[in-house]
């Protein structure tokens, strides 16, 4: 594999979000709903019609809920955590794993949620845990890479498929310490043959949906969406309690479908409270409160997941990458 930078629509795009950031923001919400809209609904009528409930298709792990950068658009930013400190007890983080190879899980997963990965002094262990016992899963991690240097990606890469950095800047340039990483892997390649790492450039301040209520830098209005929502039918979302969300955008834990302490997965997963959920969100997210105004869509590798899965290719959904491919302009 190859290290490689990622940018939608490159220094153009880039310039936008600073110049005019909540026009971009409009704007890239309109073309993704326009674009996928479709295809979720589609997944969401095949979900809820089969037999037996679909496994997720990405497991979400946040084994610290602590961040170290100041991105604007995040309330696990280091001036808006309001959560108070909690790390995964480990005899838990193993019954989650242990739980997922029983299940005979083979689809994505990340130790990671809204977080900084690299704070947890064990996440090396953890991810090693999870390769030996899901062997055949796409594991990936996304790191804003502050803290990130070529030692620790030597350490970790024997247990993911991909790395993701988040180079998230004020200007259109690589950290120091990035860079670093880019220009030593350019230059030996076959020494990270069997990770893909993508540097991805993000804006610092910009804006991006309202995440149902929780952005710093995006409330939400009262406008009602009635389009559905993917992520209650692919994600499993874990924090460091063990509770389980309804998504990703659940950042302060309001909801809860279970907790892991009481429950297994599979019982969450399938339970009654998510269930519940999944058939009011399938007829639009304002059948459900916590969705009502929330303006997220996944624009990202979950639409090539889907579109794999309906196909009957399992094998290729779960090999599908972790990165957001509609947001790619590589730079070699």
């Amino acid at each position: 594999m190859s290290i490689r930078i990622s940018s939608f629509l490159g220094k153009f795009g880039f310039k936008a979000r600073q110049i005019a950031p909540n026009l971009a923001s409009a704007a890239y919400l309109k073309l993704q709903f326009m674009t996928r809209g479709h295809s979720q609904e589609d997944y969401v009528k095949f979900f809820l019609e089969q037999e037996e409930v679909p496994m997720p298709q990405v497991v979400n792990i946040e084994t610290i809920n602590r961040c170290n950068s100041t991105c604007a658009f995040c309330s696990a930013n280091i001036h808006a955590e309001k959560r108070p400190f909690m790390k995964i007890d480990d005899d838990l983080y193993r019954s989650i794993i242990d739980q997922l190879a029983d299940w005979g899980y083979k689809g994505h997963l990340t130790l990671y949620g809204n977080n900084e990965p690299l704070l947890d002094t064990k996440i090396v262990e953890r991810h090693k845990y999870a390769r030996e016992k899901l062997p055949e899963s796409f594991i990936f991690m996304s790191t804003n890479g502050l803290i990130l240097n070529l030692d620790k990606i030597r350490e970790v890469k024997p247990y993911i498929d991909q790395l993701i950095i988040n180079n998230y800047s004020m200007e259109y340039k690589l950290h120091d310490n990035i860079q670093e990483i880019y220009d030593y892997v350019k230059a030996h390649e076959e020494e990270f043959a069997d990770v893909e790492i993508i540097i991805q450039m993000r804006y610092l301040q910009e804006v991006l949906t309202n995440r149902a209520g929780s952005a710093p830098n995006k409330q939400a209005d009262e406008k009602v969406i009635e389009e559905t929502c993917l992520l209650p039918f692919t994600d499993l979302w874990i924090t460091p309690n063990g509770k389980v969300g309804i998504c990703c955008c659940d950042n302060l834990e309001v909801t809860d479908m279970g907790d892991l302490n009481e429950k297994s997965l599979k019982e969450i997963w399938e339970g009654p409270k998510l269930t519940a959920a999944r058939k009011l969100i399938a007829k639009g997210r304002q059948n459900y409160p916590f969705c009502k105004h929330c303006d997220f869509i996944d624009a990202g590798f979950r639409t090539q997941v889907i579109k794999h899965i309906m196909a009957g290719d399992i094998e290729k959904a779960n090999r599908t990458g972790g990165e957001e491919k509609n947001d790619k302009k590589s730079k070699n």
